[in-house]
C-alpha cells in the first residue's frame, strides 16, 4: 500500500513540476516511465498514469471555465475525460514481464500518445524533453531521448536516471533560448477575449498602427497572434493591403475563414501586393473548437481539423513550420513539420482563456524545447 502511495504521489509531483512552464523542468517527465514500470498491477498503473496526466494538465478546468464563462464542472469533466485516454493506453499495455518486453510495451504506448487518434489529447509527452537534453541534435537527439525512456522501464533505470540527470545539468549550464529569425518580429497583445471578436474598423486600425510601430524597429515580417484579424473577408483584406501600401511590410496574423460546413482557423499572409491564407490549422482545440460530432449529426459549425495538411509553408523564400495554439501541446504536428526541414518555427496563440493558469507558459516551454532540439529560430506571438 505504501509502495503504491509513493508511486502515485511521485507521479503527481513529476507532472506538476515537469509541466510548470519552465523548459528546463521538462526532463523530469522522463521519470514517468520508471513509475509506470514499478507499479504492481494494472489498477496501480491506472492510478499512477492518471496522477501524472491530471497533475500535468491541472490548469484545464480553470481554462475551460474561463472560455465558457461557467463554473468549474464542465472543465473538470473534460479534464477527467482527457485523462482517460492516457490511462486507457498505458494501463492495458503494462506487463509484469521485466526487461525489454516491458520496454517495448511502453514504446508502443508512447507512439500511440504521439499520433492520432490518442495523440489528439497526447499532452505532457515525455519526448518533449529531448530539446532540453540534446539541443541541436535533431532526430538523433529524439532517438536518444526515446532510448532513455525505454531504459527507464528496465531494472537499469537508476543508472539511466543518473546518466540523464548528468546530461540535464550539463545542458542547463549552457542553456540558451532559440535564436530569433532575421526579419521577423512577433507581437504579444493584451486584448483579452475581445481579440478576434471585435470586428470594428477601429480595432483593425489599432492593429495596423501596432504593426507599423513594430516594423519601425526592424521587422520586415510582423507576426500577430491567433485570431487577431477576426473573420477574414475581402473587405478586411483590402483594408490591410491599402494600409501596407508602400511599406514593404508583410503581416502574418491569425483569422477565421468561414466555410459551409464550419470554419478554418488560419494564418493569413498580407502585404501591399497580396493577401491570402498561408496556413490552415491541423489540430484545433478539441471540444471548444473542433467538434467532429456535429458533422456526424449532419450539423454545421466548429473548426475543421486538417490533421496532416500543410506541415510547412513558403514565406519570403523560407520554409516555415507554423504552430497555432493547441498544436504546441501535442507531438505529431511539430514532428510532421520537422520531416519537411523547415528554416524557422512560427508559433501563435490566443490565450485569453488561460487566465489564472500556466497553459500559455507550457505552450511556450514546449515550443522552445522543439526549436532547440532542431536548432531552429523561433518567433512567437500571443494574446492574453
Amino acid at each position: 500500500m505504501a509502495h503504491g502511495a509513493v508511486l502515485i504521489a511521485s507521479a503527481a509531483l513529476i507532472g506538476v513540476v515537469a509541466w510548470s512552464g519552465d523548459p528546463l523542468a521538462l526532463p523530469l517527465a522522463m521519470l514517468f516511465p520508471a513509475l509506470w514500470a514499478l507499479a504492481r498491477g494494472r489498477v496501480m498503473v491506472a492510478l499512477v498514469s492518471a496522477a501524472y496526466f491530471l497533475a500535468a494538465s491541472h490548469g484545464l478546468p480553470q481554462g475551460v471555465a474561463n472560455f465558457y464563462g461557467s463554473d468549474l464542472w464542465p472543465g473538470l469533466l473534460l479534464w477527467v475525460a482527457a485523462s482517460l485516454s492516457f490511462v486507457a493506453v498505458h494501463t492495458p499495455l503494462w506487463t509484469k514481464r521485466p526487461g525489454w518486453v516491458k520496454a517495448a510495451r511502453f514504446a508502443l504506448a508512447a507512439v500511440l500518445m504521439a499520433v492520432p487518434p490518442f495523440g489528439i489529447v497526447g499532452w505532457a509527452h515525455p519526448l518533449t524533453a529531448a530539446g532540453v537534453l540534446f539541443p541541436g541534435w535533431g532526430w538523433l537527439g529524439l532517438t536518444a531521448t526515446a532510448a532513455g525512456l525505454l531504459v527507464m522501464t528496465t531494472r537499469a533505470w537508476p543508472a539511466a536516471a543518473i546518466t540523464l540527470g548528468g546530461i540535464w545539468l550539463w545542458s542547463a549550464a549552457f542553456w540558451t533560448e532559440p535564436a530569433f529569425p532575421d526579419g521577423f518580429r512577433g507581437v504579444d497583445l493584451e486584448m483579452g477575449r475581445s481579440l478576434g471578436r471585435d470586428g470594428t474598423l477601429e480595432r483593425q486600425r489599432a492593429l495596423i498602427a501596432t504593426v507599423m510601430r513594430t516594423a519601425q524597429h526592424g521587422g520586415e515580417i510582423v507576426v500577430l497572434p491567433e485570431s487577431a484579424l477576426g473573420f477574414w473577408t475581402p473587405s478586411v483584406a483590402q483594408l490591410w493591403r491599402d494600409a501596407l501600401s508602400g511599406s514593404g511590410v508583410t503581416v502574418i496574423a491569425g483569422a477565421a475563414v468561414v466555410e459551409p460546413q464550419g470554419y478554418d482557423n488560419v494564418l493569413i499572409e498580407v502585404s501591399a501586393h497580396e493577401a491570402g491564407i498561408l496556413y490552415r490549422e491541423r489540430m484545433p482545440v478539441p471540444v471548444s473548437m473542433w467538434q467532429p460530432w456535429r458533422l456526424w449529426l449532419g450539423q454545421g459549425g466548429g473548426a475543421r481539423a486538417h490533421l496532416f495538411a500543410n506541415p510547412v509553408v513558403e514565406l519570403a523564400g523560407r520554409r516555415v513550420a507554423p504552430l497555432i495554439c493547441y498544436e504546441q501541446l501535442v507531438v505529431w504536428p511539430v514532428l510532421q513539420s520537422m520531416l519537411h526541414r523547415p528554416d524557422t518555427i512560427v508559433a501563435v496563440g490566443n490565450g485569453w482563456w488561460t487566465a489564472g493558469t500556466i497553459i500559455v507558459a507550457i505552450q511556450n516551454a514546449s515550443t522552445i524545447a522543439w526549436a532547440r532540439l532542431f536548432g531552429l529560430p523561433l518567433v512567437t506571438a500571443f494574446n492574453t
